[in-house]
């Protein structure tokens, strides 16, 4: 079966309550729930977790591996734009990932256009609010079928 794994970063916990002209009403619990309804139905695995300590992403991301995760899905709040450790934990593991965000980044204050993840994820997401997380499970999950059959991610889209 395949297994993900949903990281959050900072400040992520206060989803539905925080900035919510900007990120929307929807708490981060509801978006787990949500995450693992649709995670069941293609039958996934899926496992979600928050941390305001890059530390702590740092060693779930070196984890992962051992633990048979398939792919990441992280958005990495403000330490997209500063942490060269999350970059490294990536690469030393070669776990492959998406990075979303629910804002678009390149909107929003010149500080955060910089990511230090963009250039070495499979794919990015942003601005597309919650809708993103959800849009990253199904590529992902259609990549892991696609190591199997490739047809298999371009049929991802045809059948909807």
């Amino acid at each position: 079966m395949r297994k993900l794994l949903v990281l959050n970063g900072p400040n992520l916990n206060l989803l539905g309550h925080r900035e919510p002209d900007l990120y929307g009403y929807i708490t981060l619990n509801e978006l787990e729930d949500t995450l693992l309804e649709e995670a069941e139905k293609v039958e996934t695995d899926l496992e979600c977790k928050q941390s305001n300590s890059e530390g702590q992403l740092v060693d779930w991301i070196q984890q992962a591996d051992e633990e048979g995760i398939n792919y990441v899905i992280i958005n990495p709040g403000a330490y997209t734009h500063t942490s060269i450790a999350l970059r490294d934990a990536f690469l030393a593991t070669e776990m492959p990932f998406i990075e979303v965000h629910a804002t678009n980044i390149f909107a929003r204050e010149k500080f955060r256009h910089k990511s230090y993840l963009s250039d070495i994820a499979d794919a990015t997401i942003t601005g597309m609010g919650i809708a993103g997380y959800m849009f990253a499970l199904q590529y992902a999950v259609a990549s892991l079928d696609a190591i199997d059959d490739p047809d298999n991610l371009t049929d991802m889209f045809e059948n909807e």
